[in-house]
């Protein structure tokens, strides 16, 4: 009998529609980024971050944004989240109207990598996120935590600066989801329980999700330790699309279908149709100039 303990189920959360498709510089026909989503919606993901609303000039891939969520919650709203990334007043505001059911608003733990970012210290981020806040009360707020564990510019981030992030923003909205993300794929197991037990020390049953990439190879490792500390929320990519802009031809996010298939194998539920889901990255494949680097799509696998 094994000692480990792990969760019965875990919620998998797809980001692949803005974190994987906003780096891909040939435009991916709005019906086909749908598609797509349909798809993964097919194969059981009942939360998605489907698309960002940022200035079309900035990410061009992004400029359908409100035609991707209107469509998605005319046909799915009662079986689907629909997450969308903000950065700003005006992008929340866009949001609001094209009726998502939540914003993602990213601050980095590490004052250099939010200035290159956006050019604000954290506390100025925060700042904003009041504004937003306190005009759209009524969304759900997923606040990411960018650089939780180690920066690009600064090196590794004290685990400090991450809890303080935290704190201030709770004190704008108690009912927000935090999650930490492995920005640049630098953290390592014993970092990441550290973080997971410092944090659920401080903050208590706050709910936490991680978004980890795997530039390093560790995303897999580091997804089970965060499970034996308690998370059982995840954020990943379908085909491990996308990736740290930091780390040129890494692998970046961690695959959808790879967690899934390591779930399965454990013997924990996700709810998820894996022979479904890796339709949709045959989809991907057949539709998107992007490279699918994820282990289980390159074999012939089939679940039963």
């Amino acid at each position: 009998m094994s000692t480990i303990s792990l969760p019965q189920n875990i919620q998998v959360v797809e980001v692949g529609p803005r974190d994987g498709f906003q780096n891909v510089t040939k435009w991916i026909p709005t019906e086909k980024k749908i598609e797509i989503i349909e798809q993964t919606i097919l194969a059981g993901l009942k939360k998605i971050e489907v698309t960002s609303f940022v200035h079309p000039k900035a990410v061009p891939q992004m400029k359908d944004a409100k035609e991707v969520v209107e469509t998605l919650r005319e046909k799915h709203k009662d079986k689907l989240i629909i997450s969308a990334l903000v950065p700003n007043l005006f992008g929340a505001k866009n949001a609001f109207e094209a009726g998502v059911d939540e914003i993602t608003y990213v601050i980095s733990a590490s004052e250099k990598h939010n200035m290159a970012n956006v050019n604000k210290l954290p506390s100025e981020s925060v700042d904003d996120l009041k504004l937003i806040m306190k005009q759209f009360p009524d969304l759900k707020l997923k606040l990411a935590v960018a650089t939780a564990f180690s920066c690009p510019f600064a090196g590794r981030t004290p685990v400090e600066k991450v809890l303080y992030l935290v704190d201030s923003v709770l004190e704008v909205s108690k009912e927000a989801i935090i999650c930490l993300a492995d920005t640049i794929g630098a953290a390592n197991p014993l970092q990441t329980d550290e973080l997971i037990s410092r944090f659920k020390e401080y903050f208590g049953e706050v709910e936490l999700s991680l978004h980890l990439h795997d530039t390093q190879g560790m995303g897999m490792a580091n997804t089970v330790i965060a499970m034996q500390s308690g998370v059982n929320t995840f954020e990943t990519s379908f085909g491990g699309l996308g990736g740290c802009p930091f780390a040129p031809g890494a692998s970046g996010n961690m695959a959808t279908e790879d967690l899934v298939n390591m779930a399965h194998q454990m013997g924990i539920e996700t709810g998820i149709d894996m022979n479904k889901l890796l339709e949709a990255v045959k989809l991907i494949k057949s539709n998107v100039e992007t490279p699918v680097v994820s282990h289980i799509s390159n074999i012939d696998l089939k679940c039963e």
